[in-house]
């Protein structure tokens, strides 16, 4: 089982080019933002608003593509499984290398991400139904919007895990002490009251079985800056695709307070 260093290594030489969860456990992976220098400060206050779906967990100096506080050495450029590129809201490429779109004025996000608290939600045995299918975790657009900054706004994101009403509680006590990478659920049960029409068929990431006595629970999720990016047009910005995550150096068990 590789480690975050090495996973990065994988994704940088094209050797992994798929979505990270249950990959190098027991460290914390990050969604990733990387926006010209002129917008950041509009985008900093838009996750300072919103920390639920973008918990700040550094952010890079302009133009440099080092996550330097939290994977020293790491390329933002490459260390990434695939990326997506955002041009005027639209997705204009999927690279597994973003160098070429690399600009010297852009600033890098990192936010958390939930694949982190995923561990501590298995060492108590409930369900990750996405890593026991072996598929990318299910995400929708949802019906609340956040709260707009600067030139940004557009839907809450939200990703899903289907329990027992049983393990929903226990899973919300677990989450909930990991506010870095989402914290608590945001909505269990009834996916039409956050605007979700049909849960077998996700905006981002692919459908999971949900079994007889199950309730869909709802996480806020990084991938929200994406829709952002599709309502509010920025001029470029650089993501991560959904469920292909960057892995930091940051232990898991450092997300979490007691």
């Amino acid at each position: 089982m590789l480690d975050a260093a090495g996973l990065r290594a994988a994704a940088r030489a094209g050797d992994h080019t798929g979505p990270t969860a249950g990959l190098a456990p027991g460290y914390t992976q990050a969604n990733l933002v990387a926006l010209p220098e002129a917008d950041a400060f509009d985008f900093l206050r838009f996750c300072v608003a919103n920390p639920k779906p973008c918990p700040v967990l550094d952010v890079s100096d302009p133009g440099s593509p080092e996550p330097a506080r939290i994977a020293p050495s790491a390329d933002l450029r490459s260390d990434v499984p695939r990326y997506r590129i955002f041009r005027d809201g639209e997705i204009i490429d999927e690279p597994t290398d973003a160098s070429e779109h690399w600009r010297d004025d852009l600033v890098a996000f990192l936010i958390g991400c939930s694949f982190t608290f995923e561990r501590a939600l298995e060492a108590e045995g409930l369900p990750i139904r996405h890593v026991e299918q072996g598929v990318n975790v299910p995400m929708y657009r949802t019906s609340r919007e956040c709260e707009p900054a600067g030139r940004f706004s557009g839907p809450l994101v939200v990703s899903m895990r289907p329990m027992t009403p049983e393990q929903a509680i226990r899973a919300t006590q677990i989450t909930s002490r990991y506010g870095p990478v989402h914290g608590g659920p945001v909505h269990i049960g009834s996916p039409d009251a956050i605007g979700i029409e049909e849960i077998g068929a996700p905006d981002y990431g692919d459908p999971v079985e949900v079994r007889d006595g199950e309730l869909p629970v709802f996480w806020a999720c990084g991938v929200t800056p994406q829709a952002v990016a599709v309502a509010s047009k920025p001029e470029l910005m650089i993501t991560h695709a959904p469920g292909h995550m960057f892995v930091t150096d940051l232990r898991d068990e450092t997300m979490a307070t007691l």
